[in-house]
């Protein structure tokens, strides 16, 4: 049942959590605001269907949210067209930057980036085209921050490469270019639990290991890296710690998945202070709910 509350002088409706369908879920907690904000991709087939843009949740409590909004349409003459996937949005040197991912036949998979005033946008373009290597298969972008240097993590997709891996590039100050070339920081073989994927075969020779939705965070003075592939369970995520806290590594990796229900998961900080993991489960298409878990 949908219900109802008051949001400044309009009247929202507002949806309990478990209603929301959304694949890569991206919450902000905006101080300023006071609110939530939930993006992720939501196009009702985000796989075959003509892209149509991205929406964003509103919620005071993480327990009811506002009707979406889009934030994101796709200018005339835009590249992609299909396969809006996973966006995320960053607050970086007092502007707010969309990173997602786009597809269109006989182009490459690819990360851009889109700048605006404002956490809802609306978000315009800063490049021509993606920041990821135009030649590369590649998706699940997020920005991360060393040593005052920006840096998009992404996955260089196994469409491409059939051992997915997680991959590096550092990005310009007003982050519109990729500077230098990218790197690889592991692949999805190099976790002993990921297995083989066999639901979606592009490549039919030999076996297709999955690296999807890096990000990465700091806990207790460690670097550590969330990012999903399959285990014998299903969708699951693990969390990645660097031996050095350096984004380059080594990685260490997990013997079995951190969470083994869901993927493509982040994590953000509540107004209290609490830490919540926030990820879509099932992996099923059309059944996908946004999930929140409490974090010790």
């Amino acid at each position: 049942m949908l219900m109802t509350q008051q949001f400044g002088t309009q009247t929202l409706f507002t949806i309990p959590t478990d209603l929301i369908r959304i694949r890569d879920p991206f919450i902000v907690a905006d101080h300023t605001s006071m609110l939530y904000y939930l993006f992720g991709t939501t196009d009702k087939d985000p796989w075959k269907g003509k892209g149509e843009g991205f929406q964003v949740y509103r919620s005071r409590d993480l327990k009811l949210w506002s009707e979406p909004e889009f934030i994101f349409y796709p200018p005339k003459g835009f590249w992609g067209v299909k396969n809006f996937w996973a966006p995320e949005v960053h607050y970086y040197r007092n502007a707010w930057y969309l990173i997602a991912s786009f597809y269109a036949d006989g182009k490459h998979r690819g990360v851009q980036i889109f700048k605006s005033t404002a956490v809802t946008g609306p978000y315009s373009p800063i490049s021509s085209g993606p920041v990821t290597p135009e030649d590369w298969d590649c998706l699940d972008g997020t920005l991360f921050i060393e040593e005052n240097s920006p840096w998009l993590v992404f996955s260089h997709e196994w469409t491409q490469i059939q051992d997915g891996a997680i991959c590096a590039i550092r990005l310009s100050d007003d982050l519109s270019t990729a500077i230098g070339e990218p790197f690889t920081l592991f692949h999805a073989t190099d976790a002993p639990w990921s297995v083989a994927d066999t639901g979606d075969v592009i490549i039919t020779s030999g076996k297709n290991y999955v690296t999807d939705g890096p990000f990465l965070f700091h806990d207790k003075g460690r670097l550590k890296m969330l990012w999903s592939s399959f285990a014998k369970s299903g969708y699951a995520i693990e969390i990645a710690e660097s031996m050095n806290d350096k984004l380059e590594g080594p990685w260490k990796h997990q013997n079995q998945p951190e969470f083994s229900f869901g993927g493509h998961g982040m994590i953000f900080e509540t107004f209290s202070g609490e830490r919540y993991l926030a990820l879509h489960a099932p992996n099923i298409a059309g059944k996908e709910r946004l999930t929140l878990v409490a974090l010790i």
